[in-house]
């Protein structure tokens, strides 16, 4: 059979059929790399229609950036995660990759080295509709992923690794920062080394954070490690989230900074390990009282901290079972809890009790149900090679 899509000469493509409807529907498999008909990533999504697979080779495609127009795409590195090296190239003046609106699903990929002229080069600009995104990672971006404000979107972001934002630059870089979108999921993923900007940051109507490793590390100075500037409904359970020595902000977690522009402005935090590991006393949690609408709920279950700071003491709200570490006590290796710790009841409220907790280097770790947990993101030993947050 001859190939769909012609480039210098007929491309070899593996068909897949699929039954639709009255009768046969094409998709294709477009496999890209080096030595294959299709060897650019930009050729691919070019010829690339809805439905399509593209698969991609490994190896270090530089400056090979692209712009998806499809409505429904799957795209997937296969053997060693292939690495995106923008080269001093970005699409459209946004990202190594930018997706303008439909349902994409992207899995073991790397981006790296995103920079714009405005300052807000991402690995990738998701403009409208779903991502599904796993098993990926983004190093020194100015932005690893920004989204955009369009309000049925949705971000699903899983097992994947964000570090090492860029030093200057005119704008704030931030790790990941979602839009005004109806709904971000962020699980069993690490994000280290911010710089000025935040770790994560989302604007999202509801938000669902749960098992991540949100440790700026030695040398990192992220402003917030996780803000809501907007408020929304946001849960945020079994995550380990540390602020450095040097971070350029006192407080961990922000949420409602500017205002509370959803209907529904609810902040759940539970089993999360909090650390400053900084000598001046903080704030572990800040919410903006002042700026949100009298409603605001605020609920806190199980939580461990570690350092100087202020927690439930400035914030009015519905709390029980945090555990607060005495000072001078040191965490465990890696900062992971330790028997010293007395066990808690479980988080009576839905979806507060944690179901599983991150795993080593990206990842979770399936928990079963139990009577009595320790308070805080882990509940088993760590991976041997696990660093200090």
């Amino acid at each position: 059979m001859p190939a769909r899509h012609p480039i210098a000469g007929q491309l070899a493509l593996q068909i897949t059929l699929f039954a639709m409807g009255g009768g046969p529907a094409l998709a294709e498999v477009i496999t890209v790399g080096p030595s294959e008909p299709v060897e650019r990533i930009a050729d691919a999504a070019r010829l690339a229609r809805d439905g399509d697979t593209v698969l991609i080779k490994p190896g270090t495609y530089r400056g090979d950036v692209a712009v998806w127009l499809q409505r429904d795409l799957e795209i997937r590195g296969i053997g060693a995660r292939p690495v995106l090296l923008a080269d001093g190239q970005v699409a459209e003046g946004k990202g190594i990759w930018v997706f303008r609106s439909g349902r994409f699903r992207i899995r073991n990929i790397e981006f790296r080295g995103a920079r714009a002229p405005a300052g807000n080069g991402a690995g990738i600009r998701f403009e409208h509709g779903s991502l599904d995104l796993a098993d990926c990672v983004f190093e020194d971006n100015e932005m690893g992923i920004l989204t955009g404000n369009v309000a049925d979107s949705e971000l699903r972001i899983a097992g994947s690794v964000f570090g090492h934002a860029p030093r200057g630059g005119p704008l704030l870089p931030h790790l990941l920062y979602v839009g005004q979108i109806s709904r971000f999921v962020l699980e069993g993923s690490r994000f280290v080394q911010g710089q000025r900007g935040h770790l994560v940051k989302s604007r999202a109507r509801v938000n669902e954070v749960r098992y991540n490793w949100l440790a700026d590390g030695p040398g990192g100075s992220a402003s917030y490690e996780l803000e809501f500037p907007e408020g929304g409904d946001a849960r945020v359970v079994g995550n380990l989230i540390a602020q450095s020595a040097t971070t350029d902000n006192p407080a961990i977690v922000s949420y409602g900074a500017e205002n509370g522009r959803w209907p529904v402005n609810r902040l759940q935090m539970s089993h999360n390990t909090l650390i400053n590991d900084g000598p001046r006393p903080g704030q572990f949690v800040r919410v903006w009282f002042e700026r949100l609408p009298a409603d605001t709920r605020v609920t806190t279950r199980n939580n461990l901290l570690a350092g100087p700071g202020s927690f439930v003491e400035a914030m009015p709200g519905d709390h029980q079972g945090n555990t607060r570490l005495p000072a001078g006590t040191p965490l465990p290796d890696s900062g992971w809890p330790g028997p010293q710790l007395a066990p808690v009841p479980p988080a009576a409220d839905s979806g507060l009790a944690p179901e599983a907790e991150f795993r080593f280097p990206a990842g979770t770790r399936p928990l079963a149900a139990r009577p009595r947990w320790l308070p805080g993101a882990f509940q088993t030993a760590p991976a041997s090679d696990a660093p200090a947050p």
